[in-house]
């Protein structure tokens, strides 16, 4: 997986290096700009829709967040019983998730910085992955699919960037003006190649289309 290594660590450059306030304020109450405003609110129905594919009580259950961010996703599975390893490749975000995390949420969560596909995180109930593989090849996504569904006993939950004209024609103009800052490049989808690629297991569940932010839920059942 040499082209999942080679964005990864794109991935990380961005996100702890250049883009941690920006995800700090995004995913905090404080006041943004109108276009980060559908962002988030898009943000936040998507985490709804993905948390509504689990039951509400998940006493019992390891839940793996896999690319935790600031921690949103974290905290409601927590709250609602699991068991989260939490993980995430930039070291600055899950320094925010943990001193965000209310103290009574603290012993169901264990966090950890690094690849979301590191085996030795264990085997999970379900996996949670919000926005976490928009950045790579539909090739990619089917293998990473592949290796979390040997460790996961019921679903891997998860968005894509879907293959929309909108969409598209952001990932032509960051093809053919890369940016200074090495930013990674979200690659749009059809689901039908991400099928064929990744077997019958795979399934949609919602598309959330919200002002800049457009992504939809997929499901992956092994």
């Amino acid at each position: 997986m040499n082209d999942y290594a080679s964005t990864r660590a794109r991935v990380e450059h961005y996100f702890d290096r250049t883009a941690t306030r920006v995800w700090d304020r995004l995913t905090s109450d404080a006041p943004v700009s109108r276009i980060r405003q559908t962002v988030r609110e898009g943000r936040d129905r998507m985490r709804a829709i993905m948390l509504d594919r689990l039951p509400q009580d998940l006493r019992g259950a390891r839940v793996l967040d896999a690319g935790c961010g600031t921690g949103l996703m974290t905290a409601e599975l927590a709250a609602r019983g699991a068991d989260v390893v939490a993980v995430d490749i930039s070291p600055q975000l899950i320094d925010i998730a943990e001193a965000r995390l209310d103290e009574g949420l603290r012993p169901r969560v264990t966090f950890r910085a690094g690849d979301m596909t590191a085996p030795e995180l264990g085997a999970f109930d379900y996996v949670m992955a919000m926005d976490s593989l928009i950045y790579y090849r539909a090739e990619d996504i089917a293998d990473i699919l592949s290796l979390l569904g040997e460790r996961t006993e019921r679903a891997v939950v998860f968005t894509v960037a879907p293959r929309t004209p909108f969409l598209m024609t952001f990932f032509t103009a960051g093809k053919l003006f890369p940016r200074s800052d090495r930013s990674p490049v979200m690659i749009p989808h059809a689901y039908g190649r991400l099928r064929d690629l990744s077997g019958p297991g795979l399934g949609r569940v919602e598309r959330v289309s919200r002002g800049f932010y457009i992504s939809e839920c997929l499901e992956y059942r092994p």
